[in-house]
C-alpha cells in the first residue's frame, strides 16, 4: 500500500509540474518570449552593436533611380572607403543591374531591402516570404550574392514581421543614426546630425536613391569628419562580428 500510494504522489506530483510547465509555455508564447524560456533570445533587429573600437557602418539604402547611386559610390572610392553596405531592393537591382553590379565590383556589402516598398506589417506572412524571396532571387541573379541581411522597406516591422524573416535565414539591420537625407534639409543639416550622433558601434543610415538629393554632397563631411573622430569604417557583418549586437523587439 505504501508503495501504491509514492506511486500514485509522483503521479500527481508529475502531472501538477507538467501542467504549470505548459501554463508558461502559452503565457510566453502569447507575449512573444518563448524562445527566452527555451534559452534562446527571440528574434529582433540590431541597431547598434557594444564595442569599445571605434568603428561604425554606413550604410546605403536603394530602392529608385539611377543618378544618386552613381554619385555615391564616386565620393566613397574618392575618400577611400572600402567597407559600406547598401540595402538593394528587387526590382531596382533588376532594372539598374550595372550599377548593382558596381557596387559588387568595388567589394561593398550586399543585403536586401524587399521587393515591393510596402510595410511588411500591413501584409500576411506569406506576402512577405514571396516578396523577400522575389528580392533576394533578383539579387543573386545579378550580382551573384544571396542575401542574408535585410533592411525591411521604410524600417517596418513588428514581432511577427522579425519571426517571418528569423526563420527565412535573415538577420533584421535598423540602425541607430539616422541622417535624415531623405528628408533633404540640407546638406548641413544632414552633416550635422551624423557627426554629432555617431557612436562606437554605430548603424548609420543614409540613400542612394534618386528621392535624396544632398547625400552626395554630405557624404565628404561626414566621412572626414568621422575620421577626425578617430571612426573607421566597416561592413554591417563585420559589426555584428565585433560585439554582441544591441537590439529591439518593436
Amino acid at each position: 500500500m505504501f508503495v501504491i500510494w509514492r506511486a500514485r504522489t509522483l503521479t500527481q506530483v508529475l502531472i501538477a509540474a507538467a501542467t504549470v510547465v505548459l501554463f508558461m509555455a502559452i503565457f510566453y508564447w502569447q507575449n512573444g518570449a518563448i524562445a527566452t524560456l527555451v534559452g534562446q533570445q527571440p528574434p529582433s533587429a540590431i541597431y547598434k552593436v557594444d564595442t569599445n573600437r571605434r568603428i561604425v557602418a554606413l550604410t546605403f539604402d536603394i530602392s529608385w533611380g539611377d543618378q544618386m547611386a552613381p554619385k555615391v559610390l564616386h565620393v566613397l572610392k574618392n575618400k577611400g572607403v572600402t567597407k559600406a553596405t547598401f540595402f538593394l531592393s528587387g526590382p531596382w537591382t533588376l532594372q539598374k543591374s550595372e550599377i548593382a553590379k558596381q557596387i559588387r565590383d568595388m567589394g561593398y556589402e550586399i543585403g536586401s531591402h524587399g521587393y515591393k516598398h510596402d510595410n511588411f506589417t500591413e501584409h500576411s506572412n506569406d506576402w512577405i516570404r514571396s516578396q523577400v524571396t522575389k528580392a533576394e532571387q533578383a539579387i543573386y541573379d545579378v550580382t551573384g550574392v544571396k542575401t542574408r541581411l535585410i533592411r525591411t522597406p521604410n524600417g517596418d516591422f513588428d514581432k511577427r514581421v522579425l519571426r517571418t524573416l528569423h526563420d527565412m535565414g535573415y538577420t533584421v539591420i535598423q540602425w541607430h543614426t539616422d541622417s535624415l537625407d531623405w528628408k533633404n534639409p540640407g546638406v548641413g543639416a544632414i552633416t550635422q546630425r551624423v557627426l554629432t550622433r555617431a557612436v562606437p558601434g554605430d548603424i548609420i543610415l543614409l540613400h542612394a536613391s534618386d528621392t535624396c538629393k544632398q547625400t552626395d554632397q554630405a557624404l565628404p563631411a561626414i566621412i572626414d569628419g568621422l575620421r577626425q573622430k578617430g571612426f573607421e569604417f566597416v561592413t554591417v557583418s563585420e559589426l555584428l562580428q565585433e560585439a554582441s549586437p544591441k537590439s529591439k523587439l518593436e
